[in-house]
């Protein structure tokens, strides 16, 4: 309520009386004079109109006088639309449309508003470039990104992107086909991996594309386009990587990266204090300082942390579920047969591991299906069978009874394949077989342990046809990638899993001819894609739901340590790791790097020497290790 008048002297209310009508003068000569501007551009005396021109140009040091003239004007011109037209006033409109609300304070900020919405409402023909105008002020001229790194930057921030989302909805109430033509505006402007942005303004427009998902117009927009829009520009970022910014190749070493090495993992110049950012470093793999890390693995790193934070408010939400069938149709259609995918796809395992029973179980079933689905093309299917295997191997939150459902359907599939072929392996011919072989054995090679150890699921597990696929005529135990093999063969040996005739089968096996056919040279079929994430911002969010191979009970080893049960594994240093329902590494952050080596100084996976380690070139002193990585394949891009 306002103060009565009555508390006022009457000289006084005429005082007030007097200065409001000299506003309403002034606010109407404005007016006024910005009719004339406009009627002024068709003649040769159009100085006016360029003086308006110019005064929307203006934007630095802006005057009390200066903010009040310009707020005064574009208020005029909103009460003028309908004298505006494409033809006469083309610059004007030029002029308007390429106005950054982030260069203004709160009132012009809120004036130009005003004037794109009556703009919008005014004619069809003038949407298109006020919702352009609006999403390109998503993001920050060039001037003001490195104030985004300061609390005055994040303030002007919010109070810009406020004013611009509820632009677009109050829009898309007034003009109903707006949102359909949002989307392709949003997909247009969207950053591109050529376009050499800065990290602030990429991770920025995908925040807004976000938050255009959630927003109440979202579906109207296009939610699953939008979610799928960014889960392309993670693989366009992903694959614009290359290997050799992560890896160190040596193609005379073995071709799997392992999760360890009998090495030193970081030199004297890793213990330099001079906050350098390092991602990751396994055998093979180079030190990533920040001064050495691309542009683009930086901004796929925080674009990455940007969308598991977006999945974490749509869970806080109850909409992951909703979310997750966009992301698994975009994993579908975009990460499955990505090449070289390296860091997008923990995209979808962060999901999973948000909810676990609906997502996690909905994504397994989602890739166990597309295996044993023979009108899926025979690399779709091996890529499926990969991700399945690396998935269940590394996610903790994937309950045992589940992992052990999945392997009875994969096992099913490959013994009733073995029951309608006949003659020798041909490793080309029955490579879809293979890859689901190698995918059972790696699985158990991380769950076994898990897996026995509970009376009713052992003896499910014992009635799967492991035997008649494994000592089959097409000999999968030859053609396997030699180390799953061997690490598989020691623990079912020790867990008295596997038996022909009464006779367990277990030898040590060499790589042979067949084996290295069924991979081909680089092995692409048999690459696992949830290996340890090499991001150091993105691991931070992935590390405490993922499975490493120190943490793995095997069959043939004693217990050691604390256990889990729900996560079947164990954590070799209980001072460094969280129980799951605590979620989190305590002070992940401050102790990074001293908890890295740590974990990797107890990921050997096989207890002894074995023959295979002469095949690899390795001295006498280096034990044969489960493999994680594949070396990238440099086979043509079609392949997988």
């Amino acid at each position: 309520m306002g103060v009565e008048p009555a508390n006022y002297t009457k000289e006084e209310q005429y005082q007030q009386m007097e200065a409001d009508d000299d506003i309403d003068r002034t606010d109407s000569e404005v007016i006024f004079h910005i009719r004339q501007a406009l009627k002024s551009a068709s003649s040769d005396e159009n100085d006016d109109y360029n003086e308006l021109i110019g005064l929307l140009h203006y934007n630095d040091h802006l005057s009390p006088e200066d903010v009040a003239m310009l707020v005064t004007s574009l208020k005029a011109l909103s009460g003028a639309v309908s004298c505006i037209d494409t033809v006469h006033h083309g610059s004007l409109l030029d002029t308007i449309f390429n106005m950054s609300l982030w260069s203004y304070g709160p009132e012009v900020m809120d004036a130009l508003i005003e004037l794109i919405i009556s703009l919008a409402a005014s004619s069809g023909k003038y949407v298109d470039s006020c919702l352009d105008m609006l999403v390109c002020n998503f993001t920050p001229p060039k001037r003001f990104v490195e104030a985004l790194k300061w609390p005055y930057g994040v303030a002007k921030k919010d109070h810009v992107l406020v004013r611009v989302h509820s632009a677009l909805e109050y829009i898309s109430g007034l003009v109903p086909l707006a949102p359909s033509r949002l989307l392709p505006i949003v997909l247009q402007r969207m950053p591109k991996v050529f376009n050499n942005l800065q990290e602030p303004v990429v991770v920025l427009f995908v925040e807004n594309m976000f938050k255009l998902e959630s927003s109440a117009i979202g579906e109207l927009v296009g939610r699953r386009m939008l979610i799928m829009a960014v889960v392309d520009l993670l693989i366009d970022f992903d694959v614009e990587v290359g290997w050799d910014d992560i890896l160190e190749e040596n193609p005379q070493k073995g071709i799997f990266e392992m999760e360890l090495e009998d090495e030193q993992i970081l030199d004297d110049e890793d213990d330099d204090d001079d906050g350098g950012e390092f991602v990751r470093e396994t055998s093979g793999q180079r030190r990533l300082w920040k001064n050495r890390v691309t542009d683009k693995l930086e901004k796929l790193d925080s674009l990455m942390v940007t969308t598991f934070e977006h999945l974490k408010y749509c869970k806080e939400n109850g909409r992951l579920v909703e979310v997750f069938e966009s992301l698994l149709q975009s994993f579908q259609i975009t990460v499955l047969n990505a090449y070289k995918s390296k860091f997008a796809q923990f995209v979808i395992f962060y999901a999973c591991s948000l909810d676990s029973e609906i997502c996690g179980t909905r994504f397994a079933e989602f890739l166990a299906d597309m295996y044993i689905c023979c009108s899926f093309p025979p690399l779709t299917r091996m890529s499926a069978v990969a991700y399945l295997a690396s998935f269940m191997s590394r996610g903790r939150f994937l309950s045992t009874p589940l992992v052990v459902n999945i392997l009875g359907r994969l096992a099913k599939c490959c013994s009733d394949y073995c029951r309608l072929q006949s003659g020798n392996s041909d490793p080309k011919v029955h490579r879809v077989f293979y890859a689901g072989c190698q995918a059972i054995m790696y699985v158990l090679c991380f769950r076994m342990r898990s897996i026995i150890d509970i009376p009713n699921l052992k003896s499910q597990i014992s009635g799967f046809p492991l035997s008649q696929i494994f000592t089959s005529h097409l000999e999968p135990l030859k053609v396997c990638l030699p180390s799953i093999v061997e690490e598989f063969l020691q623990q079912a040996k020790s867990a008295n899993l596997l038996h022909k005739s009464g006779t367990p089968v277990f030898h040590d096996m060499l790589e042979s001819e067949l084996s290295k056919a069924f991979g081909g040279i680089e092995r692409l079929d048999m690459f696992f894609p949830f290996d340890p994430c090499l991001l150091r911002k993105s691991d931070s969010s992935i590390r405490p739901n993922f499975v490493y191979w120190s943490m793995v009970r095997k069959t043939y080893e004693d217990d050691e340590g604390s256990s889990d049960e729900d996560v079947d594994v164990f954590y070799p240093d209980t001072n460094r790791a969280a129980s799951r329902d605590e979620g989190i590494v305590e002070s992940f952050e401050d102790d990074y790097l001293d908890e890295f080596n740590d974990t990797l100084n107890r990921m050997s996976i096989t207890p002894k020497d074995s023959m295979l380690k002469s095949r690899y070139g390795r001295n006498s002193h280096t034990p044969m290790q489960m493999p994680s990585k594949l070396r990238p394949s440099m086979s043509p891009e079609s392949s997988l």
